[in-house]
């Protein structure tokens, strides 16, 4: 398919372009039948996947036939499921029992697990439909795949996350699931214009999810609408006894808090970070006038100088947990893995315990700090990316912009507010208090629709 062709796709309005709320609603009320959602996600795929390259696997009648069987169970008149006919992009780090799951990894190639990850699990449960697994970079690290940016095929989707914000952003599923352990959700989100959830760092477990960094490694949300990346995270949170960063507790019930209004008028913190000085031109001319345009709602906030320590803090644990996570496909047959991904291995290998435990140390006091801030401001606003998606596929870009945020474990969703010189999307990062995820959706909402977007 030729690239004006994709774009007459991308940009043709039909019902796979609709909302997943709006989607949900038409199959409750039976306006809407699961097979037809399906068939029509199916043909989107269809048409696009030549030039996007979203999916690691598809398999059409594996998904017409659970979407038959959800069209037979809702008219036995039993209640429906959350998420009921709902297509849903998964991230081939994920575990599948039906489907393969080969963590983007020559090395993992064919490898079919016997159980679903956690998540799964839970998204079967909630009548969700699978149609395949979404791109992944290898490894869920830096060496690009094959996805392409659905709005210009000739730039970078982003990573790891790149098929799952790619499916979303060309139609060919409502939402859809990614990681984040550096920038892996909020990056492609913003490269390919979508919205982009990053919760609380152990809110959603991560039991049969591929580990590159037990203390940073999240799973995140892909959706069009903030309430649709509220939705899936709602339905994935919970706790497991396998995962020890879960804890039990009350549902967080995220979607009906996005739902609701503040209290009062938002206050937004406008942030610029360590990152600042890699910002490009128009993303900084972007930003100042959002903050122009919000006016008395949003002050300017300069974090001391300690938060400079975030990103090399974070990149020892990071560089040091892959190295012993991925250690057996080093051993096993490191010359066959990426360079990205064979040098982070080896530069994890070289830190030292105790810088890697001094790095730990840093996250609490930092995250402290920022406390002080979000005693005074609903949520941080703050650049998703440096810019739009750089040009060429070599790269998945940079994720200075979103470490500092992954290392504290709060949460952050980015909203697709803004262009570049280029005509590429770029995404506005809000960033909220540990386990208020429900409260900085809502904030976010409230700045899209006094936005006016």
């Amino acid at each position: 398919m030729a690239v004006e062709q994709l774009k007459t796709v991308t940009n043709t309005p039909g019902l796979a372009d609709l909302s997943a709320l709006e989607l949900r609603q038409r199959l409750y009320d039976g306006a809407l039948s699961a097979v037809e959602l399906t068939r029509t996600c199916l043909q989107r795929i269809a048409d696009g996947e030549a030039v996007v390259q979203a999916w690691a696997t598809l398999d059409e009648a594996y998904a017409l036939n659970q979407a038959e069987r959800l069209d037979a169970y809702r008219q036995t008149g039993r209640p429906l499921g959350p998420l009921h006919g709902l297509p849903v992009g998964i991230k081939d780090i994920i575990d599948t029992q039906d489907l393969p799951t080969e963590n983007g990894c020559p090395l993992d190639a064919g490898r079919q697990p016997e159980d679903d990850a956690w998540l799964v699990a839970r998204l079967r449960a909630a009548g969700a439909v699978i149609p395949g697994k979404t791109v992944t970079t290898e490894c869920a690290y830096l060496a690009p795949a094959k996805t392409c940016n659905p709005h210009d095929p000739a730039h970078t989707p982003g990573g790891s996350s790149s098929g799952s914000a790619a499916a979303v952003a060309s139609g060919m599923v409502p939402l859809a699931i990614g990681t984040q352990t550096g920038g892996s959700v909020i990056r492609p989100a913003s490269y390919c214009g979508v919205v982009g959830f990053k919760p609380t760092f152990g809110l959603i477990p991560r039991s049969g999810v591929l580990r590159t960094s037990r203390h940073l490694d999240t799973i995140g949300t892909f959706g069009r609408t903030i309430e649709d990346a509220a939705l899936l995270a709602d339905v994935l949170a919970g706790h497991d006894q396998a995962d020890p960063d879960t804890r039990p507790g009350p549902a967080p019930r995220i979607l009906e808090t996005t739902l609701t209004d503040p209290p009062v008028t938002p206050r937004l913190a406008f942030i610029k970070t360590p990152a600042w000085s890699a910002i490009d031109a128009d993303c900084a001319e972007g930003f100042a006038e959002l903050a122009e345009a919000l006016g008395d709602n949003c002050d300017e906030v300069e974090l001391p100088t300690i938060f400079r320590e975030g990103a090399a803090a974070h990149r020892r644990i990071m560089l040091a947990e892959i190295a012993h996570n991925l250690r057996h496909y080093y051993d096993r047959a490191g010359d066959t893995l990426a360079g990205e991904t064979r040098r982070a291995i080896e530069e994890g290998r070289q830190i030292s315990a105790v810088d890697y435990l001094a790095a730990c140390d840093w996250r609490e006091p930092l995250y402290a700090g920022l406390g002080e801030v979000l005693d005074r401001y609903d949520a941080i606003i703050t650049p998703a990316t440096a810019g739009e998606a750089p040009a060429g596929l070599g790269s998945t870009g940079s994720a200075a912009f979103n470490v500092l945020w992954s290392f504290l474990g709060v949460p952050a969703i980015t909203l697709p507010l803004l262009n570049g010189a280029n005509g590429l999307p770029i995404g506005v990062q809000l960033v909220g208090r540990r386990h208020a995820d429900g409260q900085l959706l809502r904030t976010a909402r409230w700045l899209v629709n006094s936005l006016g977007t």
